[in-house]
């Protein structure tokens, strides 16, 4: 049976045993060719010699990068972006260029902004305000090479105010409709749905046309499918069915050596063309 979906490994999460650069060639050699990042960089705006060696690992490792994070600020500590952000706005604007820069030279076409915690000395109105502002600008970028800018629900972060699916096209919708972005899409990723409560299975049947990425994790724990109690092969079946043919990324963290965390899915099944 041919199936349209096509699997990615995040590589900020798996392989993490490993140098960052080593990765992707882990990848490959688990016999995948798509790779997906959170910004893999501590600044939001690197030196050209670390963004050429980040580059030469993707592509001496014959995958291809499906993926990439915009900045999010520091993640162990509870940054979950910069976006609507108010002090850290102009270093979103000046991390936009270098993402989709990176994103021209490996082929990369989609982008997942981060949409940032609430502030507590800010009006949430005012950060929704800069948020869309922004992830308008992130989008005018991306247009230039026919990317798409991704806007993703997130768990397991008290402050972060996009919980559920209608959450983020929400916000949307409203770049859309302010600033006349519409190369923007829902990242579902299947594991934040389920923990915060959302129903999966309306969001596949109500907003597959508007969801540009998908990752999964099982729940509890947030490790490979199989491992928890989420039905994420009948929900990837019934997104596959409602006709979505985009990238699955493998966004969870192993529970086992990462090599091994991989059984679930036959080997005949990870690479692109399978």
């Amino acid at each position: 049976m041919q199936h349209a979906l096509r699997y990615a490994v995040n590589c900020s999460l798996l392989f993490a045993e490993l140098p960052l650069l080593e990765r992707p060639a882990a990848v490959r050699d688990a016999g995948f060719d798509a790779v997906e990042f959170w910004w893999p960089f501590a600044v939001a705006v690197p030196g050209d010699r670390e963004v050429d060696a980040f580059v030469s690992a993707v592509q001496d490792a014959g995958v291809q990068l499906v993926g990439l994070n915009f900045a999010a600020g520091d993640m162990p500590a509870g940054d979950r972006g910069l976006m609507s952000w108010p002090a850290r706005a102009t270093e979103f604007r000046d991390n936009v260029d270098v993402t989709i820069g990176i994103g021209e030279r490996l082929g990369c076409r989609a982008f997942n902004a981060l949409y940032g915690n609430r502030v507590g000395d800010v009006d949430p109105a005012e950060q929704d305000e800069l948020g869309a502002e922004l992830l308008a600008v992130a989008a005018r970028a991306a247009a230039r090479i026919s990317g798409t800018v991704l806007i993703e629900p997130v768990s397991g972060a008290p402050r972060y105010p996009l919980r559920t699916a209608a959450d983020a096209l929400t916000v949307l919708d409203r770049v859309g409709d302010e600033h006349g972005s519409t190369n923007v899409g829902l990242l579902a990723d299947l594991y934040h749905l389920a923990v915060n409560g959302d129903d999966v299975d309306e969001v596949i049947t109500d907003s597959t046309d508007r969801i540009s990425h998908v990752q999964i994790a099982d729940s509890p724990g947030r490790n490979e499918p199989g491992t928890g109690s989420l039905p994420l092969q009948r929900q990837l079946g019934d997104l596959e069915t409602a006709g979505y043919t985009g990238w699955v990324g493998l966004e969870y963290k192993p529970s086992t050596a990462s090599i091994d965390s991989f059984d679930w899915l036959p080997r005949a099944r990870r690479g692109a063309s399978a």
